[in-house]
């Protein structure tokens, strides 16, 4: 089996994750290839003893990600920082020939975007991808599938949407994602928005102009020192969209929704897709349970399947047991690290975000900030 020697960037919530994942790999069972972390970094050293107790297979680690980037023995890198880091870190990995899966959204802005898509066009051989597990969830996976057969037939309207309320709590502490010199002026599109628009993209469905409706409702938090600080950013935003059937060519509407405020929803990632020949929806809230409703000129009715373990990358679990958000970070993993080592993804669904879907998603955010601004819809 083929070892790739990872170093992690960013070592809090979601390098934890990747860690668990690696800890876990033998949990799939057709893998040619597996992760092994060998190198860490953070500016915080109290965060690494988790690491370096867990992993013996861990043999740098630094706060200066440069000794990372000169380490021979370290192939491809997770890095996972807050947004105004992207642009340096991300185009100093590459510059540095190691593989990388960043997370979104590849840039504080637009600019910085360029600046990173550039630097992989200059860089062919270094495999660059974003992280998304929205559509390694089982009903994901099978409305993927749906859309390769073309099985919705001429499409009405698609919704996809990531939700929670960790924010309705107005006596929340400030974090970096409520500043936009840390998160940038997208507010939320730029933290949650390329899960929503993961799976449209990949079906080919690009938005061609956007009415955004942004909202901070929020307006100051408590600092470190308790008084009260200014929230810069965009707590919710609601994305109207017209995008293009490719199958058809005609338009349909493509609504995207990302709020941190959304009473009664801790995680809640959704997606629905409306067609003239059938239609489908799931939501995390039932993370088992895939809703279709098929049409053939007779009652219209929606049936309820309730999906097992029926992921892209077989393991040793059970087909009738539940699937769940430590299985879909796995499961991205297993895409990112099968894409790389095979040269192609398994399958159209079963693969990580591309470099040239996060840079579309810098557009239709880019827009999203001018309908905002002007009340007006703008084209993408």
């Amino acid at each position: 089996m083929r070892i790739v020697k990872f170093g992690i960037i960013g070592c809090g919530l979601m390098g934890r994750e990747f860690a668990s994942a690696v800890a876990r790999w033998c949990h799939l069972t057709e893998m040619k290839a597996k992760p092994q972390i060998v190198s860490i970094c953070d500016t915080n050293a109290e965060i690494l003893k988790w690491y370096k107790d867990a992993f013996p297979s861990i043999t740098q680690s630094c706060s200066d990600y440069h000794e990372m980037l000169n380490n021979p023995d370290v192939e491809a890198i997770y890095c996972a920082v807050p947004h105004n880091l992207h642009e340096q870190i991300y185009t100093d990995i590459i510059k540095a020939g190691k593989h990388l899966l960043g997370e979104k959204p590849f840039g504080i802005d637009k600019k910085a975007n360029d600046v990173i898509s550039k630097c992989i066009a200059d860089h062919p051989k270094v495999f660059v991808r974003c992280s998304s597990e929205f559509p390694f969830f089982p009903p994901m996976q099978r409305l993927g599938e749906m859309i390769d057969k073309k099985a919705f037939g001429q499409i009405i309207e698609v919704n996809s949407g990531f939700m929670h309320s960790s924010d309705l709590n107005t006596g929340k502490p400030i974090n970096w994602k409520r500043m936009v010199k840390f998160n940038g002026e997208y507010g939320c599109l730029g933290d949650l928005g390329m899960h929503p628009c993961h799976v449209p993209f990949r079906a080919g469905w690009y938005p061609k102009d956007v009415r955004a409706i942004l909202s901070n409702i929020v307006k100051e938090r408590p600092g470190k020192d308790g008084k009260m600080v200014p929230c810069e950013t965009w707590d919710n935003g609601t994305l109207l969209c017209t995008a293009i059937d490719p199958n058809t060519n005609e338009p349909f509407p493509l609504t995207i929704k990302t709020q941190r405020i959304a009473p009664g929803e801790t995680d809640s990632w959704y997606c629905e897709i409306k067609g003239m020949k059938g239609c489908g929806r799931w939501s995390s809230k039932n993370p088992r349970r895939l809703e279709v409703l098929e049409y053939n000129g007779g009652e219209q009715a929606w049936q309820q399947i309730d999906m097992g373990w029926q992921v892209a990358f077989p393991g040793i679990t059970g087909g009738i047991f539940e699937f769940g958000f430590c299985d879909s970070i796995q499961q991205m993993w297993a895409a990112f690290i099968y894409e790389l080592t095979e040269g192609k993804p398994k399958s159209h669904f079963a693969a990580c975000v591309t470099p040239d879907e996060v840079a579309y998603s810098h557009r239709l955010f880019t827009a999203a900030l001018k309908s905002q601004k002007t009340g007006e819809t703008v084209k993408v």
